[in-house]
């Protein structure tokens, strides 16, 4: 990570730096996007004693989050899945969550953020979750790995 992306310490400070730099710099921008999730999970929930596979969740939420910012040009929860991780626990919001479509996942791959899929945090902590959600994880990200893998064949941008 960037020196001066590591010395961003508030979600404020990273809009602001993404607004500086994305012009320029998409992929520095980029960073500083990812920094921000990091930063709003650990000010909204993702303390020491939440266990990783339920900080690296409310991260996707919060990857989720900015989507949908830049879809609608305003800041705009997700709600659907807030209400979910209220009444089910963040784990149980996950399992729901991999075993339907979402419009997150798509817009989380365009972003060039699939490390905040929901499917990547099931398959990276597999035991909290029922073989159901693990296996239909596995073959959304084995699907989408083929269909990346196409695209750079083809030499051109999915």
């Amino acid at each position: 990570m960037d020196d001066r992306v590591k010395k961003l310490k508030t979600p404020e400070d990273c809009d602001n730096f993404i607004k500086n730099v994305e012009a320029k710099d998409p992929a520095l921008a980029n960073e500083a996007l990812r920094r921000k999730i990091e930063l709003l999970a650990s000010i909204n929930g993702a303390k020491s004693s939440a266990n990783e596979a339920e900080i690296e969740a409310l991260k996707a939420i919060y990857a989720y989050e900015e989507t949908l910012f830049l879809k609608h040009g305003r800041k705009t929860s997700a709600s659907r899945t807030w209400q979910m991780v209220k009444t089910r626990g963040i784990i149980g919001a996950v399992e729901s969550a991999v075993k339907r479509e979402t419009i997150g996942f798509k817009a989380l791959v365009n972003m060039g953020m699939a490390d905040f899929l929901f499917e990547a945090v099931v398959i990276r902590h597999p035991e909290l979750f029922s073989k159901e959600a693990v296996e239909i994880s596995k073959q959304r990200l084995e699907a989408l790995k083929a269909y990346l893998k196409e695209c750079q064949a083809l030499e051109r941008k999915c």
